[in-house]
């Protein structure tokens, strides 16, 4: 909070408008984008309601807006907010991502923070990593391997602090030394799920946790859904990790998508139904991606490109072309006169006696007597050329 009354009074309205309205409401988001926070708030809370109600904001709407409102204690919750070392940030304020914006009239009314990371810095180089909760040890193993790789090349991973991928992307991150993200559907101040209390912790110590409700707030289904709209605006970009049909990392693929974000699949096997929500995003606009290179490559900066794949390069691949159609003339296990060959290769016999010396001294072919034939090395390709071997292309 700022030392300025308006800036005060805007913090402490928007506050307590969090324990109004509930995370997505657009009706209550248009009030609030018409009216402004502080006159919500004095609306909502004055003994008679202003006139009546507007356009769109039904009596019974109304009345559970305002017996929220009557309850909101705001400067109490961010006393035990700052108790807590957790801090408020909302629209208008330094620290507000405002990419968020996107959302429109769903916007969060403000944001809960606990660590010591701004947001705002954070946001703009960052990537969702989301998946199934009850996943398989690929999935972990591919959540974890690719949210390490995000972080060590300074990449925000954000998730929902989950089980299953959102864990393992959590806990790759924080592996690696690098930072890590969780949006939660209930108080910052709540361990949920339990099991994460740990892991929730080393979050706050090396990154952000971040959510829409106040302090003591707890989860419940319709919030983990909406959660989901939060990732998707806050990140360039979405992976999603093992999916079902009806899993709600779904959701925030689909929603990254509608807001312009790049949305991005691993893929699993065929037969795996956690892999089909996944399979079928990669039908439609999603990009498949196998690490973290080729996630940087859509959602980072111009020449931030994956490196070319290709499978080994052989030896013969690279002979020039007369020299491989030599060798190709070549029957296998019976050496044959530079003749013969000349015939199968469709070439003058010395042209081809030049390119046999030529293919001997590399190794692939030998002298024996009047015929020449395949060494071991020849009929199978040659070796490995020394860049393959060391890794190069």
């Amino acid at each position: 909070m700022t030392g300025d009354a308006e800036s005060e009074a805007e913090v402490v309205a928007r506050a307590a408008l969090t324990r109004v309205l509930e995370p997505g409401d657009t009706h209550g988001g248009r009030l609030l984008r018409e009216l402004g926070a502080v006159e919500l708030m004095r609306w909502l809370t004055a003994p008679e309601p202003a006139a009546r109600a507007p356009a769109g904001v039904g009596p019974e709407r109304l009345a559970g807006y305002r017996r929220r409102a009557a309850l909101a204690d705001p400067r109490r919750d961010l006393e035990t907010a700052a108790g807590a070392g957790v801090r408020f940030v909302c629209p208008g304020s330094a620290q507000w991502p405002t990419q968020l914006d996107d959302l429109g009239d769903a916007r969060p009314v403000g944001l809960w923070l606990r660590g010591g990371p701004d947001l705002r810095t954070w946001a703009l180089r960052s990537v969702a990593v989301v998946g199934a909760r009850a996943c398989t040890p690929y999935g972990a193993h591919m959540a974890q391997t690719l949210a390490a790789g995000l972080a060590e090349r300074g990449w925000v991973v954000v998730s929902g602090a989950a089980y299953g991928i959102d864990g393992a992307a959590h806990r790759g991150a924080l592996a690696s030394g690098g930072a890590t993200a969780a949006v939660l559907a209930c108080g910052v101040d709540v361990a949920y799920p339990k099991g994460h209390a740990g892991l929730l912790g080393r979050i706050a110590g090396q990154g952000l946790i971040l959510g829409e409700l106040p302090p003591g707030s707890h989860p419940t289904p319709s919030r983990f859904v909406l959660r989901n709209r939060v990732i998707a605006a806050l990140t360039r970009g979405t992976v999603v990790i093992e999916a079902a049909h009806r899993s709600g990392s779904l959701v925030t693929a689909r929603r990254a998508q509608q807001l312009g974000r790049f949305t991005m699949g691993t893929p699993g096997p065929a037969t795996s139904g956690l892999s089909a929500g996944v399979h079928e995003l990669l039908r439609g606009e999603a990009v498949l991606v196998t690490d973290a290179a080729e996630v940087i490559e859509l959602v980072g900066g111009m020449g931030e490109l994956a490196p070319e794949r290709r499978g080994p390069v052989l030896a013969r691949d690279l002979l020039d072309p007369a020299a491989s159609r030599v060798l190709d003339a070549l029957p296998a296990g019976r050496p044959v006169p530079a003749e013969e060959v000349a015939v199968a290769a469709g070439a003058g016999t010395d042209e081809v006696i030049g390119r046999l010396y030529e293919l001997h001294s590399l190794g692939f072919v030998e002298r024996q007597g009047d015929g020449w034939q395949l060494t071991m090395r020849g009929s199978r390709g040659g070796p490995q050329n020394d860049a393959t071997r060391r890794g190069g292309h």
